[in-house]
């Protein structure tokens, strides 16, 4: 991102200045970068920061960072990262009393809903989500009507609104073992079809689907898994549950975006692309140097709303404050709350 674009993210106000100490202060973390981060935009990036870092240690803060979060953001600034199911654990299990969740917002009502009393911080309002904005709670309510006595499990990808019409939330790391524990024939599933075929193809349930997609993992297909085996030779193909079917068909392994970094340590893989969101294969090089990983490049644009300028605003000015009404709040919390439960120690 060019300074212009920068300064102009951060609401006009004057670039940060890149001085010796600065250069100094986040040295580590930029030795940490150096593989995917080209030296000269880290100037540009160091002086926020460095700021950020500072000021969320007066603000009692912590800074939760999705997968798909840029390196600069993921690796530079913060204190807690992973996929939904990862995040929302650890946004339970904070003591800071100001979380800033560098993701898109349902992911933040998800953070709120797990800590009421806490301040719960979004840089952006309009990062949102093309699977959350597929479903209201009215559509959730005439599904029930439709299916008396049906139970609806929804993904995590949904607003605090749809969390309250439903018995149960479940994320991609966990969706097929909180369906399973339900001990019904059939299940109300509910935003992403994709996703659903996935699940009842590895359980015995019969699933009535929604028909929303991702706007990044919809975009791939099968064609683009067999073009990369064919330039990349021995490449190891990665995909989310999210993808196409005729996209999980092609791919050696499906998973959440934690089962997939998982899988890239426990492999051996030496080449590798994901089938997801750009970034995370990024973030995942840091710690894997040794692997090559091919980068397909669908980018989300919601999540690239949030930016390091954006986020040292919301620590300076305490914006977005997450507000629930108390009502949906409260039903919602049950929903994610035996999702917990449910899946406690799911991950991958």
């Amino acid at each position: 991102m060019s300074l212009e674009a920068q300064t102009a993210v951060a609401g006009d106000e004057p670039a940060l200045a890149y001085t010796p100490e600065v250069a100094r202060a986040t040295a580590p973390i930029y030795d940490r970068l150096r593989g995917v981060l080209p030296e000269i935009e880290w100037p540009i990036h160091a002086p926020y920061v460095d700021a950020i870092n500072r000021l969320k240690r007066q603000r009692d803060a912590i800074i939760l960072a999705h997968n798909y979060q840029t390196p600069e953001i993921f690796h530079g600034v913060a204190d807690l990262t992973g996929d939904s199911l990862a995040l929302a654990q650890q946004a339970r299990d904070t003591d800071a009393s100001v979380i800033v969740l560098c993701g898109v917002h349902f992911m933040a009502e998800t953070a709120k809903l797990l800590n009421p009393e806490k301040t719960v911080l979004i840089p952006d309002l309009e990062a949102g989500c093309s699977l959350a904005s597929s479903i209201t709670g009215a559509d959730v309510r005439l599904l029930r009507q439709r299916y008396p006595g049906v139970p609806v499990v929804s993904y995590v990808n949904t607003s605090a609104e749809v969390k309250a019409e439903s018995d149960v939330c479940c994320t991609s790391a966990n969706a097929v073992e909180v369906v399973e524990s339900l001990g019904v024939p059939r299940v109300i599933f509910l935003p992403d079809e994709f996703l659903g075929r996935y699940v009842a193809r590895h359980t015995g349930v019969e699933l009535i689907l929604w028909h929303g997609h991702c706007e990044v993992h919809e975009r791939f297909t099968a064609e683009d898994v067999r073009a990369f085996r064919q330039s990349h030779p021995g490449v190891q193909v990665l995909a989310h549950p999210e993808c196409p079917p005729e996209v999980l068909a092609e791919a050696d392994f499906v998973g959440s975006t934690s089962g997939m970094i998982a899988h890239v340590g426990k492999s051996g893989a030496k080449r590798v692309v994901m089938i997801t969101e750009c970034s995370m294969s990024d973030n995942v090089a840091v710690a894997h140097p040794d692997v090559q990983f091919i980068r397909p490049c669908n980018l989300c644009p919601h999540m690239k709303r949030i930016t390091l300028p954006k986020i040292l605003r919301s620590l300076e000015r305490m914006v977005y404050p997450i507000e629930i009404e108390p009502q949906v709040a409260a039903r919602a919390r049950r929903a994610v709350e035996r999702m917990m439960e449910i899946g406690r120690g799911a991950r991958g």
